[in-house]
C-alpha cells in the first residue's frame, strides 16, 4: 500500500473542503434545507468531482446524522440551534468525507469547541501503529473537558476506493482491542459532542439508501430494471431518494427492493435523550510521518 496519498484522494478532499466552507457560510436562519443540499451537491460536481460520496446531510439539533432532504422538502434552518453539514466527493472512486457544525446564534459554542478540539486531538495522534482506541480516548477527553459527552454509538470509519465504510472504525470513546492504523490507510474521523447520554436511536424518516450487492432474490421486471439502474448509477455508494424520479410504479418497485433487502435504508439518527449534537469531521490519510488531512484547504 502506498504511503503517499493518491492525487485523486487529495483532489476529492480539496473539493469537499471548499464546498463545506461555502455551504457553512450560507447556513442562515430561514434558509431552505433542500436548497442547501442541492447547492452543495451541484458545487461538488461543478468543482470537478467525478461524483458524490453520499448525499449532503444537514442534520439539526438532536439529529446526529443522516438527514438529507426528500423531494419537495419544506424544512428551513432554525433561528437558534446546531446545524451539522456533512458532505463528501469522489474523484474516480477516491472518497472524501467532511463535516462542520454551524451554531446559528452563538448559544452552543461549547458544543462546537468540544467537537473541534476532539478532532484536532485525534489528528495529532494519527500515525502508523496507533491504536484506534487511543484515538477514541483522545476524543473522549477533549469533549469531556468542555463538560459534554461524546456520542459513543457513532464512530469514524476507514475508507477505500468506492467503499465509504471499509471495515475499521474510529471510536469516539476509549476502547480496547479495536485494531491499529496502518500506513496508507484512509479514515474519516468524526467526533460528536452532546449534552445527552451519548446513545443513538433510529428515527422514522429514511431518505438515504445504498445497494446491497450480495442479495439476489427473484424480482419482477420493473424491480429488476430499477435495481440494475441503481447499481449502475451509484455502485456501492449511498444515494438520496430525491435523486430518483419517482412515479407510482417506480415508488412501488423501490419499496419491493427495500423489502427484499436489495437496497437498505439509513434512518435519521437521533441522540438517545434528545440532546443537542455537534459534529466536526475530516478525512485523514495515514502517512509514515503522521496524518495528512485531505479535507483542509
Amino acid at each position: 500500500m502506498s504511503t503517499r496519498p493518491h492525487p485523486d484522494l487529495l483532489e476529492s478532499g480539496k473539493i469537499a473542503s471548499r464546498v463545506r466552507t461555502e455551504i457553512a457560510k450560507q447556513a442562515k436562519p430561514g434558509v431552505s434545507v433542500l436548497r442547501l443540499c442541492h447547492t452543495a451537491e451541484s458545487k461538488i460536481l461543478e468543482y470537478g468531482a467525478t461524483g458524490l460520496a453520499f448525499p449532503c446531510n444537514i442534520s439539526i439539533n438532536e439529529e446526529a446524522a443522516h438527514y438529507t432532504s426528500p423531494q419537495g422538502d419544506s424544512r428551513v434552518l432554525p433561528d437558534k440551534g446546531l446545524v451539522k453539514i456533512d458532505l463528501g466527493a469522489h474523484v474516480n472512486g477516491h472518497l472524501s468525507d467532511t463535516a462542520v457544525t454551524v451554531d446559528m446564534d452563538g448559544s452552543y459554542s461549547d458544543f462546537v469547541t468540544a467537537a473541534q478540539n476532539a478532532l484536532s486531538a485525534a489528528i495529532e495522534l494519527v500515525e502508523p501503529g496507533i491504536g484506534l482506541g487511543q484515538i477514541g480516548a483522545a476524543i473522549e477527553r477533549a469533549i469531556k473537558k468542555e463538560g459534554l459527552k461524546p456520542v459513543y454509538q457513532l464512530s469514524g470509519h476507514q475508507m477505500k476506493p468506492w467503499i465509504l465504510h471499509a471495515g475499521k472504525s474510529v471510536p469516539n470513546v476509549e476502547t480496547h482491542g479495536t485494531g491499529v492504523m496502518k500506513a496508507g490507510e484512509v479514515y474519516a474521523i468524526e467526533p460528536f459532542s452532546t449534552d445527552g447520554n451519548g446513545s443513538i436511536r433510529a428515527g422514522e424518516e429514511v431518505y438515504i439508501f445504498s445497494n446491497v450487492s450480495r442479495i439476489k432474490p427473484k424480482m419482477d421486471r420493473l424491480a429488476r430494471q430499477l435495481r440494475n439502474t441503481l447499481r449502475k448509477r451509484f455502485r456501492s455508494l449511498p444515494f438520496a431518494s430525491r435523486w430518483i424520479r419517482m412515479n407510482d410504479e417506480i415508488h412501488a418497485a423501490f419499496g419491493r427492493l427495500l423489502q427484499a433487502g436489495v437496497i437498505r435504508g439509513y434512518p435519521v439518527l437521533i441522540e438517545g435523550k434528545d440532546g443537542m449534537v455537534a459534529q466536526w469531521e475530516h478525512t485523514v490519510f495515514v502517512s509514515e510521518d503522521g496524518g495528512v488531512v485531505t479535507t483542509q484547504i
